[in-house]
């Protein structure tokens, strides 16, 4: 008879961020007014802001500043 053995894995302890939530730091891109990625400078993100605009021109991209609470279009 074969035995079958039972293997558990963990979850992985990553926290999961709500979409909906503005960072409390750094810059963040949003597209179609969804956070979707967090960076440290604002170089960073405006040109992947800019890569994703050359992509998929028809999306709305935009680059929040967490200190200044403000958006900027992606141009």
């Amino acid at each position: 008879m074969n035995k079958t053995t039972l293997h558990l894995e963990r979850p992985q302890s990553s926290q999961v961020r709500r979409a909906d939530l503005a960072p409390a730091t750094g810059y963040a891109m949003l597209v179609d007014g969804r956070f979707k990625t967090e960076f440290l400078d604002q170089d960073a993100a405006t040109k992947a802001a800019l890569e994703l605009l050359a992509k998929y021109p028809m999306l709305k991209i935009e680059i929040y500043d967490a200190a200044s609470k403000s958006r900027t279009p992606a141009k």
